[in-house]
């Protein structure tokens, strides 16, 4: 395809603005994409397939290191700040298969010394011994995806596991050496009511871990929820939820730092950090996506082929497409990711991140800031409370 050249102009307001070389490249890490779980669940929109009896292992791991390798060019002598496993359900690989990949990672692209590496598992997946072995591969944190504690709320959501099992899986985790981990947790499950909110979220919070992705279940397009749609909760009861569970995480000492993301002090996760505030991403595995910078100030997105046995077939292209992102596009993008933090981010990140001046968000920003969605703080790019609550209609205020 055509690369844009980074000296094309962008116009606000008839000035053009040339986009600048960036003078330092942002950070990098690397999400690693295992599509398989034990059953798909009807809400789930993720690229994500039934496992069979044996997955293919080996052949899986020799791929993705064959895809890494075709990506090596865009590394630019950084090193890692953090890697991702995310699914699908990571956990149902072997440590054997995940410590060899990881071996072949480290030797392509040198790991922080500090570096955060996160594994997706479900509690259906648990194994006490299976868990040790991957912490001492040096994965440092877990997400355990919960969703609830409820038997009639895991069943309709097609979950695989027991409320028993969502509690043994904290204390399983933390008895494998992980003091850090999160729990994914939903509201607004069907028919859910606000005491059956706040009970999961005081199991989850009781069990201690360091982060919480308390998020509203959602209907997405080509799942089985949105072709046959359960009763879910309506939006006065949503907002009772969200309002209470919201007082309820913070009384405890979990901080939103996101639209969905609680943390302890000092544990925000970083890997979904670096991907709020513009930074570089390898994605590789199937369905994989990336987003990484180039020094001539081109910035481009990638993904990868969706289907595994596509993915895991020599005589097809790893890679399913890129694109290169314009200049009217990457005001949009920037603070698509920007703004879902509830500090929001410097504003000198914007022109080091996109190459672009800062004025050529002057328009925006004011109309923004009138409509009090975006706070009025010259040295940082913020929405106000009302901005995180209706942040579509923010960003819209940036599209060209």
């Amino acid at each position: 395809m055509t690369i844009e050249s980074s000296a094309s102009p962008l116009i606000f307001g008839g000035a053009q603005s040339p986009r600048a070389a960036l003078p330092v490249l942002p950070p990098l890490a690397l999400y690693i994409h295992i599509p398989w779980c034990v059953r798909k669940c009807p809400y789930c929109d993720f690229n994500s397939h039934t496992a069979s009896p044996v997955l293919p292992e080996q052949e899986y791991v020799d791929a993705l290191l064959t895809d890494l390798d075709q990506d090596l060019h865009a590394v630019y002598g950084r090193e890692l700040s953090s890697i991702f496993f995310g699914g699908g359900t990571p956990s149902l690989f072997s440590a054997e298969a995940l410590g060899r990949l990881l071996k072949g990672v480290e030797q392509r692209i040198p790991f922080a010394s500090d570096i955060e590496i996160t594994l997706e598992a479900n509690p259906g997946t648990f194994e006490q011994e299976k868990f040790r072995a991957y912490r001492a591969l040096g994965i440092n944190r877990l997400s355990i995806g919960i969703q609830s504690f409820q038997e009639e709320k895991l069943k309709a959501l097609g979950r695989i596991h027991n409320g028993d099992e969502a509690v043994r899986a904290a204390g399983m985790a933390r008895e494998a050496g992980f003091d850090n981990f999160n729990l994914d947790l939903m509201h607004g499950l069907p028919d859910q009511s606000l005491d059956d909110a706040l009970s999961d979220l005081r199991q989850a919070i009781a069990l201690k871990p360091t982060h919480l992705s308390w998020y509203q279940l959602t209907l997405e397009p080509n799942t089985v929820f949105w072709n046959q749609p359960p009763t879910l909760p309506e939006d006065d009861a949503l907002w009772d939820i969200q309002e209470a569970g919201q007082a309820l995480l913070a009384e405890h000492g979990y901080a939103q730092y996101e639209v969905s993301a609680y943390a302890q002090p000092g544990r925000p996760a970083r890997h979904n950090l670096n991907y709020w505030s513009f930074g570089d991403f390898i994605g590789i595995g199937a369905g994989a996506h990336g987003k990484l910078s180039h020094p001539d100030g081109r910035i481009v997105r990638t993904w990868k082929t969706r289907l595994p046995k596509d993915y895991l077939n020599p005589a097809k292209s790893f890679k399913a497409g890129e694109k290169a992102l314009t200049n009217e596009e990457l005001p949009f993008e920037f603070l698509m990711n920007a703004l879902r933090l509830t500090e929001g981010v410097e504003a000198r990140l914007y022109p080091e991140r996109t190459g672009l001046p800062l004025e050529s968000l002057a328009e925006g920003r004011r109309e923004a800031e009138q409509s009090g969605l975006l706070q009025v703080e010259p040295s940082r790019l913020a929405a106000t409370m009302r901005g995180q609550l209706f942040l579509n209609d923010l960003l819209q205020t940036f599209l060209t």
